[in-house]
């Protein structure tokens, strides 16, 4: 397992996290939360019962609009005890971690991490300097997305590249239907869906390829020249 930090993760108690062997009782990671680091948390309010991550996202768009309400800021540390303070009673513990696990880890907010130099409060305005280590680690888990991501579409094109083949080779075939699907290794059924989805793709890929374009017309001919008068 890496040691590098990690970006921002909401604050949760021993209780709610996941119990893979002997969970630590306390965070280990460097990183800061945008939750209660270092000191004891406040206590967390009854809130709205049944209030769900994208009730909770919404509510503090419309509470706190300088921080929520545009392109995702990196959060002040401790940011869920300031929210408890400001509105009590509003937001359950439960749906504040959800929402923050969603938030803090979507890709926008990385790369907010790895732009900015300072945290922000609720209020929008700058609150501590965003550490090094922290933009470090988003932009680690960055790349690691967009590595995923390729190896996704790579394999995806090979896919796809493959039921094309598949697709001529029974266009060109003289074996009968039960001989090619021996030779390929597919029964009929997955057969005929594969080539179903490769000829859907044919044409896709015909549309998307640029028409050519059309021949320049050649210039038209001189006319003869005229003959000149004898002298």
């Amino acid at each position: 397992m890496s040691d590098a930090p990690k970006p921002d993760l909401p604050d949760t108690s021993s209780a709610e996290r996941p119990q893979d062997g002997a969970a630590p009782a306390a965070p280990t990671s460097p990183v800061a939360t945008p939750a209660t680091e270092g000191t004891a948390a406040a206590p967390a309010a009854a809130g709205t019962p049944g209030m769900t991550a994208a009730d909770c996202a919404q509510e503090l768009k419309q509470r706190f609009p300088a921080l929520f309400g545009g392109s995702p800021k990196p959060l002040k540390l401790k940011i869920q005890a300031d929210i408890q303070e400001r509105a009590p009673g509003v937001f359950t513990k439960a749906a504040l971690s959800a929402f923050f696990r969603r938030f803090t880890g979507s890709t926008s907010y990385l790369i907010a991490l790895t732009r900015a130099r300072q945290r922000f409060d609720l209020d929008g305005q700058p609150a501590g300097e965003l550490a090094q280590e922290h933009r470090d680690a988003a932009e680690q888990e960055l790349a690691r997305r967009r590595n995923i991501t390729q190896e996704r579409r790579a394999a995806e094109e090979e896919q796809r590249q493959q039921r094309q083949r598949l697709l001529r080779d029974f266009e060109r075939t003289t074996l009968t239907l039960a001989n090619f699907c021996a030779l390929k290794g597919l029964t009929p059924e997955a057969l005929e869906e594969t080539l179903a989805q490769a000829r859907v793709e044919a044409v896709e890929m015909a549309a998307a390829r640029p028409a050519f374009a059309p021949k320049a017309s050649a210039a038209p001919a001189r006319p003869p020249p005229r003959p000149r008068p004898a002298p």
